[in-house]
């Protein structure tokens, strides 16, 4: 494999494209929603990736980036944890790092399950379990008449089913 600084160059910009916003969502969640604490740990995340580019193929690096910013989240909090607070912190409820941690590789399989579908069902899908829109607000917007929209979420979602027991996400 190509070991040059110019082929960590093309792989950092591949994931940056790639994984940046969702890689940026899960941080600022895991955070606490502090912005550029979360920058710095994206930032932090894909230099590590720059350096071990020989190893990472951008399309599958999702689990990588992922473990990486997550050891990065413990080990700040675990900072954090062993000196004296100057002010007590407001949120410290958060849920634990490993639960976090377990819903992003599962949102992550079901997305990778999404790509599986049609165009026209994962339109649907979208439409109505991500921005959560009614039937006739997702056949206004997709240009469809409603039963369709009905019909191909039946479809969509049995077939995003059948694509998750594929991948043993899910059981028969």
């Amino acid at each position: 494999m190509d070991n040059t600084p110019e082929r960590g160059d093309d792989v950092v910009r591949q994931l940056y494209g790639r994984w940046r916003g969702p890689l940026l969502s899960y941080v600022l969640r895991s955070v606490g929603g502090d912005y550029q604490y979360a920058e710095d740990i994206v930032q932090e995340t894909l230099l590590r990736a720059w350096k071990n580019s020989e190893s990472l193929v951008p399309e599958r690096a999702g689990p990588w980036l992922y473990t990486v910013a997550r050891n990065l989240i413990v080990s700040g909090y675990r900072r954090r944890g062993a000196r004296v607070a100057e002010v007590p912190m407001e949120d410290q409820n958060l849920p634990p790092a490993a639960d976090q941690f377990d819903h992003v590789l599962q949102t992550w399989q079901v997305a990778d399950a999404m790509r599986a579908l049609s165009p026209d069902h994962q339109r649907v899908i979208i439409e109505l379990f991500y921005r959560r829109r009614t039937v006739s607000e997702a056949a206004k917007v997709l240009g469809i008449p409603p039963g369709t929209v009905k019909s191909r979420s039946f479809y969509a979602l049995r077939a995003l089913r059948g694509a998750l027991e594929e991948r043993g996400v899910t059981e028969p």
